[in-house]
């Protein structure tokens, strides 16, 4: 079993991999879009078991309040993008434009989170205060894949 950091550093870089993929495909292709759907996906339910797990409790150590509180704002601005993206005709330069600046914000959340946020986190919380967390994000994250898929599936039956 992983712990928490390399539970979320695993996720990371599937993201990243989705990221270059997405990048490298042209038009509303089916590579693009499939890959597109699991990013999106992903990162939804990513974002969500992260912030109940992990920033959570990086939350409840004064010390780590703010580099949890600018990592949520984040997670709410990627999450607004991906919602504008999923409006859009991917087909379009438009959608690229935007996707553009979505890869950008992403993997500078991301590439911020392993370099200083878990930096701060290994200093202010015991590694016996966080284990099991690695599996509880996974957990949640499972829980959040399946609310996204329920809210898909009524979507397509309105």
């Amino acid at each position: 079993m992983s712990d928490i950091y390399s539970a979320l550093k695993s996720d990371h870089d599937r993201h990243r991999e989705l990221l270059e993929t997405i990048g490298n495909t042209e038009g509303a292709s089916e590579t693009r879009q499939e890959a597109w759907e699991e990013f999106y996906r992903d990162v939804k339910a990513h974002g969500a078991a992260e912030e109940e797990t992990f920033y959570s409790k990086l939350i409840s150590k004064t010390w780590g309040q703010d580099s949890a509180r600018h990592s949520v704002h984040e997670h709410q601005q990627i999450d607004d993008l991906l919602e504008e993206l999923r409006e859009m005709d991917m087909s379009q330069g438009a959608w690229l434009q935007k996707f553009k600046q979505l890869r950008h914000d992403y993997e500078h959340h991301i590439d911020e989170e392993e370099d200083e946020v878990f930096t701060r986190a290994k200093e202010v919380i015991p590694d016996d205060e966080i284990e099991g967390y690695g599996q509880r994000f996974r957990d949640r994250k499972d829980k959040e894949l399946g609310i996204i898929e329920e809210k898909r599936e009524d979507s397509l039956e309105d």
